[in-house]
């Protein structure tokens, strides 16, 4: 997507070689129309999925799965950080390692969103080690439910996130891959996935 990578660029700050700030238009401020170039483009990939339910954590990658849930007509599920007191105990739930926050977390999704009978597409902001991803994945398969495949708005190629799901037959759809994130300077992959 050209208007995101012009997007990172121009608004995007890198704070090391391993973390790439984009709070103005997608983790803290959202640029709406943006976000919706994105469900767009990624309803127009998984068009063929019959998928039934869009999954993410929150809080980073609601908008993006919600919008998608909106293009392909069907609802959004968030799995939650913390479990509320009207979360009933009827869950699904797995951990998952924040590597920019440094933390551990369990997520809850009900089971009364999820089943077996869906086709589940995954969308999150971020894939770098695929510690979230995997979380998710998880809760799939607690499910029962078909993953369809992962969509991902910003990759960080140079991790080895997207390499572990794609070695494990995972079809995996990013918008942006980015090669390196060194002295301060955003390059993108350009090779196309095979």
């Amino acid at each position: 997507m050209k208007h995101l990578e012009e997007k990172i660029l121009k608004e995007g700050l890198v704070l090391s070689d391993q973390v790439l700030k984009v709070d103005s238009f997608l983790n803290h401020q959202i640029d709406p129309f943006l976000v919706k170039e994105m469900g767009e483009e990624f309803a127009k990939r998984f068009q063929n999925e019959s998928i039934t339910k869009v999954l993410t954590l929150e809080s980073s990658g609601i908008a993006p799965a919600v919008m998608t849930a909106l293009e392909l007509k069907v609802p959004a599920i968030f799995a939650r950080k913390n479990k509320s007191l009207t979360l009933s105990e009827n869950v699904y739930l797995s951990e998952v390692y924040s590597f920019t926050k440094r933390e551990k977390s369990t997520i809850y999704v009900s089971k009364k969103y999820l089943n077996e009978s869906d086709r589940v597409l995954i969308i999150d902001d971020f894939l770098a080690n695929g510690q979230a991803a995997c979380a998710l994945l998880d809760i799939v398969k607690q499910a029962g439910a078909h993953l369809v495949g992962i969509g991902i708005v910003i990759e960080k190629a140079f991790q080895n996130g997207g390499s572990l799901l794609r070695k494990q037959n995972i079809r995996v759809e990013s918008l942006v891959r980015i090669q390196s994130l060194e002295n301060g300077k955003v390059r993108f992959h350009e090779e196309a996935l095979l």
